[in-house]
């Protein structure tokens, strides 16, 4: 029975853990103003439009956020994690509980898709300079709203840009003091969420 219950977990944190990501991607995506013709774009909104739309409804945007779709992603998490949760026999008490660590987790998983974002930026810009590929693309502007402004605050090295590395260091210390010490304060399950 323990071994049906692992598996159980692993299936649905894989499954549900791809779709989190394909919602908060929706949500970075209209942060960032990424081009929604892109065909990648247009994967993420047709995989997140049918449990978006009757959201929609009730949840307006807010100055530009699409608030609908990061409900959504805490949605998402707090559901994995309840199943998650009942699977490995624990009993859910507290729903705000719950909620707290569902926020820390698409919290932690947002500043995770930036940081790989940033990897694959870095790899993308030695390895395939100037590509047009619809995926480079993508992450060249999920990246660029994060990197623009130190830019502008780190002087001119020639050629070489040093503000990924910049960046870096801002999203792991964002994760070391602020998340990991909340998922700590707020005694997350380390199971419980991928990108803590």
């Amino acid at each position: 029975m323990i071994g049906l219950n692992t598996a159980a977990v692993y299936i649905l944190q894989t499954i549900g853990s791809l779709y989190l990501l394909v919602v908060l991607l929706r949500f970075i995506l209209q942060l960032v103003g990424a081009n929604f013709y892109n065909p990648v774009c247009q994967f993420i909104v047709r995989a997140t439009q049918p449990l978006l739309r009757p959201l929609r409804r009730v949840i307006p945007s807010l100055a530009g956020l699409d608030l609908a779709s990061l409900v959504l992603a805490i949605l998402v998490q707090l559901v994995l994690m309840a199943l998650t949760l009942l699977l490995l026999g624990y009993e859910l008490n507290n729903p705000l509980q719950l909620l707290v660590w569902s926020i820390i987790g698409v919290t932690a998983l947002f500043l995770k898709v930036f940081f790989f974002a940033l990897i694959i930026s870095v790899i993308l810009s030695w390895v395939a300079p100037g590509t047009h590929n619809p995926a480079a693309e993508l992450i060249n502007q999920i990246c660029e709203p994060l990197l623009a402004p130190i830019r502008r605050i780190l002087p001119s090295m020639g050629g070489l840009d040093l503000s990924p590395i910049v960046a870096f260091l801002l999203l792991n210390l964002i994760d070391m003091l602020v998340i990991r010490n909340l998922a700590i304060m707020t005694g997350m399950y380390k199971g419980l969420s991928l990108a803590i």
